[in-house]
C-alpha cells in the first residue's frame, strides 16, 4: 500500500461535484482530508491517497483530466 498527500485545487465548475468521493470509488482509494478551504466559487483541500499506486497515479490523472490542479505536499499538514 502506497500513501500519497496531495493538494488538490478546484475550478469553479467542480466545486458542488464530488470529484473526490467518486475518484476513491473509482479507484478503490482511502482518502483523509486534512485540510480544506471551499467557497462558492473556489476551494482547495489537502489529503492522503492510500491505495496501490497504480490506482494513485490513474486517480491522480483522472482528476488533473477534469480540471483539478494536483500538488504535493511534504510533511503533516495539521502538525505544521
Amino acid at each position: 500500500m502506497a500513501r500519497v498527500r496531495v493538494k488538490f485545487t478546484f475550478p469553479p465548475m467542480l466545486i458542488k461535484e464530488p470529484v473526490i468521493h467518486n475518484m476513491s470509488m473509482q479507484h478503490n482509494l482511502v482518502t483523509n482530508i486534512r485540510r480544506a478551504n471551499v467557497t462558492k466559487d473556489k476551494g482547495w483541500v489537502v489529503l492522503e491517497l492510500e491505495g496501490a499506486q497504480d490506482a494513485i497515479d490513474g486517480a491522480i490523472a483522472s482528476v488533473t483530466a477534469m480540471g483539478v490542479r494536483v500538488d504535493p505536499v511534504e510533511g503533516d499538514v495539521i502538525e505544521g
